[in-house]
């Protein structure tokens, strides 16, 4: 091949290459309706949720509909978080009654699937468990479809490493990624330890797309111990857990009759929980997650230290890689007024 028609093949390449670097990536939504009915994990009450489209640059929104007065919209950000006791709870400040629980695996159902924009419509004021994972929430997303929306899809840059820490536990968000794992968005690496025999220290590492998150998190389920179910019940948790939708641990078993899905499916869950507790951020994260005993307490925390650092993160049009930041407008895609400003 002569040297100019090589060069013009090159040159040629390389200009298609920068145009799929920085082609803007668009926010996607619900194609249709689409609903189920479970039982709350906590509240132990059946409850009805539908999923529908959400217009561009609204967020994630959940919506009750049977308060008195009308339906009320809550915005699924992490400056609403009211409660984070064996779950995340979020609400409307100066509303008690208007709360909806156990939000962290519908939220990873949609983050983990790239939906930007949509309602979560409920009767009641938690999310139903279904069977204690995330699978459920995906089937609903996968039959109702996604469609793309003429808005640009943006991301939040993680510029600097911010860590929250209690007792033995810690979460930190960091640039870049980790472990070997390579590519934009967010990766994670959690590490559990628990003294029950069946559990035990746990670690794993995971560049978040949605086939690895499909695959390797979501059918991960919420696990309890056998020796607090009355204190919890007690204490108004875990009134409709059963082995329907949780693993139940006593020392070295596992109750469920057929068993785990995964050998480490407690770590793997620990994660999924992760990912809906962070992607209370209002956009997702272009970051790594390194947590060691992760909760959602600390996972909120987290968020509450980036956001209160201003040259930790950045806002950026996704694919753009590390194109300069942009404004927002305040609580575009549900990020907060407060932190809907250029870094």
């Amino acid at each position: 091949m002569p040297r100019d028609a090589r060069a013009h093949l090159a040159a040629g390449r390389v200009e298609r290459e920068t145009q799929a670097a920085t082609a803007l990536v668009v926010q996607r939504t619900l194609r249709a309706p689409i609903g189920c009915t479970g039982i709350g994990l906590h509240s132990g009450a059946r409850i009805s949720l539908r999923l529908l489209p959400g217009a561009p640059d609204s967020g994630i929104i959940f919506r009750r509909t049977d308060l008195a007065g009308g339906p009320v919209e809550i915005p699924a950000r992490f400056d609403h978080v009211v409660d984070t006791r064996l779950n995340t709870t979020i609400g409307l400040p100066g509303q008690p009654e208007a709360v909806v629980g156990t939000v962290e695996h519908m939220m990873a159902a949609l983050a983990g699937l790239g939906v930007d924009n949509a309602v979560v419509e409920l009767d009641g004021a938690e999310v139903p468990a279904m069977d204690g994972s995330a699978a459920p929430f995906v089937f609903l997303i996968e039959c109702a479809g996604t469609v793309a929306q003429d808005a640009p899809r943006q991301v939040i840059e993680v510029l600097r490493a911010v860590r929250v820490e209690e007792g033995n536990g810690f979460v930190a968000l960091l640039p870049g990624s980790g472990q070997g794992i390579s590519g934009p968005g967010m990766a994670i690496e959690a590490e559990i330890d628990f003294a029950a025999a069946a559990v035990r220290r746990q670690s794993r590492a995971l560049r978040l797309t949605p086939a690895s998150f499909k695959s390797e998190l979501a059918p991960a389920r919420t696990f309890g111990f056998a020796e607090e179910v009355e204190a919890l019940r007690a204490a108004g948790l875990a009134r409709g857990g059963s082995l329907k939708n949780a693993i139940v641990v006593s020392g070295s078993r596992v109750l469920n009759e057929g068993g785990l899905r995964f050998a480490d499916e407690f770590v793997r869950h620990k994660m999924l929980d992760q990912v809906g507790d962070l992607a209370l951020a209002g956009f997702a994260l272009n970051a790594r997650v390194v947590g060691r005993r992760p909760g959602h307490r600390l996972n909120n925390r987290v968020l509450h230290a980036l956001f209160a650092d201003a040259s930790a993160w950045r806002v950026v049009p996704a694919g753009m890689g590390a194109a300069a930041g942009v404004s927002v407008r305040a609580g575009a895609g549900g990020l907060p007024a407060a932190a809907a400003a250029p870094a």
